[in-house]
């Protein structure tokens, strides 16, 4: 499984710069990109703002390389299930739906919510390098889906349709457990993506 531009971009970190790329990764997930200024992530990173801009340039690198960050954990835990599955039976339903069986894990450290759609949600512009990564992790995923699916039979029209359904039901079992503090979200979904993968190789 390729991991594209997380991949391509990943930066090599000294335990400094480690440090504060930790401490503003947990500032910009809970507080929000814009209530957090560079003098803040500096202070509690026990760094001056001239450390931080030698470590990372800019803020808005420092924010790009938090989001890559999170979308190779993210993308590693989802490798690490598709490796287990490979290594038992393989069954194509099980390897389809490793998003949605890692999910409850995820959300246990992700109760403010998609840290990628949060960062949407306050980066208007396009080429922003931030909104680059979120637009990639996001198209990720669905194509994760459809690939998975189409190894287990479904032609390109069809995988390609439940792939977005799929898409659906997992972010919005994020945004369920997050926002109405509903804990059975991850597994209703999982459910139900069973069910419509199932319906779909059954019929095909």
């Amino acid at each position: 499984m390729t991991t594209d531009s997380s991949e391509a971009q990943r930066t090599e970190l000294t335990p400094g710069a480690q440090r504060i790329l930790e401490v503003a990764s947990e500032l910009f997930y809970r507080r929000g990109i814009h209530a957090v200024g560079v003098d803040t992530i500096a202070a509690e990173s026990g760094v001056t703002k001239r450390t931080l801009y030698n470590r990372f340039g800019s803020k808005d690198n420092l924010l790009r390389i938090y989001l890559e960050t999170r979308d190779r954990r993210w993308r590693d835990l989802v490798a690490d299930r598709l490796a287990a599955e490979d290594a038992g039976a393989a069954d194509p339903v099980r390897r389809a739906l490793a998003p949605f069986a890692v999910l409850p894990d995820w959300l246990h450290e992700s109760d403010r919510g998609c840290s990628f759609v949060n960062a949407f949600a306050e980066l208007p512009e396009p080429e922003h390098p931030g909104n680059k990564v979120i637009v990639a992790e996001k198209k990720w995923l669905r194509t994760f889906f459809h690939d998975r699916l189409v190894e287990a039979g479904l032609p390109g029209p069809t995988a390609g349709t439940l792939a977005v359904q799929l898409l659906s039901l997992h972010e919005g079992a994020i945004v369920s457990s997050a926002i109405a503090e509903e804990p059975r979200a991850a597994q209703a979904v999982h459910d139900a993506a069973r069910t419509l993968v199932s319906a779909a190789l059954a019929q095909d």
